[in-house]
């Protein structure tokens, strides 16, 4: 028998001998969901609940809930005093509106702390995405400020139209200077005869005969 074979068998057989358990649900299928496990306290939506305790905490906060709630408790006392003995279902001193006050205060507070609960949780996460917004806008703010300064630093190199404008004029009355000086006599003409040559071996007279 080939040994790769043997190999698959002894792994099949010990497989087989494996009791369940850990390595039982280790050797469980990654294709396949696990299935569902029964649970003696019923399950609901957290989030669903914590909405629905939002609502209801913002509706006690209101100016209606009071004006519904007193309109209740006159209502109340008034047919529990003004009417017959025998309708009356709850006498002075109004044990049953005693109850029901107090059932309605245990059942909102808890509702109104699960509400401050989950306003204080966005809160937080609000406050961390904008000490990140805050983060992010100072690294961009100093990172355009260095990039200015180097900008600066580099035109500070840079040669500016004024900058060419102010050579040329400094070499223009240097050429002047010279041709003043020098040039000028050696041809015959001075400084205030009108011609300006720029080139000193310029010739005199028009055009030469051999240019023809």
């Amino acid at each position: 028998m080939p040994p790769e074979r043997q190999g698959r068998e002894r792994a099949h057989a010990a497989g087989e001998r494996t009791p369940a358990g850990a390595t039982a649900s280790a050797r469980a299928r990654l294709d396949q969901p696990l299935p569902r496990r029964r649970r003696l306290v019923p399950e609901w939506d957290a989030e669903a609940f914590g909405k629905l305790s939002e609502q209801i905490a913002r509706f006690i906060g209101t100016g209606r809930f009071i004006v519904w709630m007193t309109v209740v408790v006159v209502l109340w006392v008034g047919w529990n005093v003004a009417m017959p003995v025998h309708l009356r279902f709850d006498r002075y001193p109004f044990i049953l509106l005693t109850l029901a006050l107090s059932l309605q205060a245990s059942y909102a507070a808890p509702l109104i702390l699960l509400a401050q609960n989950r306003q204080a949780d966005r809160d937080r996460v609000n406050l961390e995405q904008d000490r990140q917004q805050n983060e992010r806008s100072i690294a961009g703010t100093e990172y355009l400020t260095r990039e200015v300064a180097a900008l600066r630093m580099g035109l500070g190199e840079v040669a500016t139209r004024d900058w060419i404008r102010s050579e040329l004029q400094d070499l223009a009355r240097d050429l002047d200077g010279h041709r003043a000086n020098g040039h000028g006599d050696e041809r015959g003409h001075g400084p205030g005869d009108g011609r300006h040559r720029v080139f000193p071996a310029e010739p005199d007279g028009g055009r030469d005969m051999d240019d023809r």
